[in-house]
């Protein structure tokens, strides 16, 4: 029967005893040896034959067959790890990892693991599934914003410099920014769309990051969704212009310089990250609009990097305009010029608030039928559970119901202008 000798966790077996092998030691302790080094050479194959399957169970543990997120750049880092090196903030922005922060934080409604990139997926665009009807585009207008938005984007081929920004001002009222986005839906534009009261923050640099982050915004549709796509900043004046001895704040020297910078340099725009050479941005023609440009910084508006469009659409235009407005309700072109030439000197936002006042009778009648004003509040939000509430029914456009809700309004303005209250309330206002 063999006997068994532990060696280093090895269980070597020891023949039995021999008068050869007694009589020579030297050929047992190589027997042993031979035995050693095969058990070593099998225990070792099998360590490699573990190794080799962890490896394959690493290889084939992906997040998809078809995703690039684990790919490494030449330093042997992943997307992953260059996105949370440019990110502020690596929870919000990266993802919420289950073991890596507190489990408080990543919940279970979502997965154990967050979706990484819901971040880079929130909808900034305006896709304008609101515009129902037909309506009328000033020819000048839209040839001016057209060409803006094409020289733009053939840039790379013109041997031209192309201004970057067009600004078009004009009176208040005028339709600067309800045409800019008839014309954004006829050519199937999806812009990015600011106001001026996103020009300021309590936070210094954070308007003129969030521009950058905006103008990426809508190169990255350029690229990932193969449309056309602008960046569009209204009433740009309310929230850069100067007046009287308002005074002028870092984040306005700021989106100054931010809104120059891209005008030189539409291709290269950082949000704080790291440069790299690979981060080429599509260069998107950017649009403002306004009331009185004299009150923005002069190198923003210079020739060469501001393309300036005054809008003051002529009677020709109001009455197209106008028209296409009240055609749906049986308006004729004669009655339209009708109304115009009442109320002349008007913009054309004065004629759409004609057709609003028109309805004030049909609510008031509305409300009464529901029960009154009393119930007026908790029949409206139970519609759900009581939906017999009664059917309201427009009020019929006539032009005397025009022309009486444009008096209305006339004299509403007249008031204003006449009776300052302020001065009756403060007897050292200047005048």
């Amino acid at each position: 029967m063999a006997r068994w000798l532990s060696h280093s966790s090895l269980w070597l077996p020891i023949p039995k005893s021999n008068s050869n092998l007694n009589s020579n030691p030297n050929s047992r302790v190589l027997q042993y040896q031979h035995a050693y080094r095969a058990q070593l050479r099998v225990r070792c194959s099998d360590v490699g034959e573990e190794k080799e399957k962890e490896e394959k169970k690493k290889k084939k543990k992906r997040l998809s067959e078809q995703s690039s997120w684990e790919a490494k750049d030449a330093e042997g880092r992943d997307y992953l790890y260059r996105l949370g090196k440019e990110a502020d903030n690596m929870n919000i922005a990266v993802g919420q990892r289950a073991g890596v922060i507190d489990s408080l934080f990543a919940g279970n409604f979502l997965g154990k693991d967050s979706d990484i990139v819901f971040d880079y997926r929130q909808k900034v665009t305006r896709s304008f599934e609101y515009l129902h009807g037909d309506y009328y585009i000033a020819p000048l207008f839209m040839d001016k914003v057209v060409c803006h938005i094409v020289k733009n984007y053939l840039a790379h081929i013109l041997n031209t410099k192309v201004p970057l920004i067009l600004g078009i001002w004009g009176g208040k009222g005028q339709g600067k920014s309800f045409q800019t986005e008839l014309i954004f839906q006829a050519m199937g534009v999806e812009p990015v769309i600011m106001s001026a009261g996103e020009l300021e923050s309590e936070r210094a640099g954070e308007p003129g990051k969030l521009i950058r982050e905006r103008y990426r915004t809508a190169s990255q549709v350029v690229q990932n969704q193969g449309k056309m796509s602008c960046l569009m900043i209204n009433d740009i004046d309310a929230g850069l212009g100067r007046f009287g001895n308002t005074q002028m704040t870092v984040n306005n020297q700021i989106v100054v310089g931010t809104l120059m910078n891209l005008s030189d340099n539409p291709t290269r725009v950082s949000v704080g990250q790291d440069w790299r050479d690979s981060d080429i941005t599509n260069r998107i023609p950017i649009i403002v609009t306004g009331n009185d440009f004299s009150t923005i910084y002069a190198p923003l508006i210079r020739d060469g990097r501001m393309d300036k469009f005054y809008w003051q659409p002529n009677l020709e235009d109001i009455l197209n305009i106008v028209h296409r407005m009240y055609e749906k309700d049986g308006i004729s072109r004669v009655e339209v010029e009708r109304v115009v030439n009442t109320f002349p000197n008007q913009a054309l936002d004065f004629y759409g608030a004609l057709r609003s006042r028109t309805y004030d009778t049909s609510i008031l009648k509305w409300i009464d039928d529901i029960g009154g004003v009393e119930n007026f509040g908790s029949k409206l939000l139970k519609r759900r559970k009581d939906p017999s509430l009664p059917v309201f029914i427009p009020p019929e456009q006539t032009v005397d119901a025009l022309l009486e809700a444009g008096y209305s309004l006339i004299k509403e303005q007249q008031l204003i202008m006449e009776t300052k209250l302020s001065k009756e309330y403060m007897k050292n206002i200047d005048d």
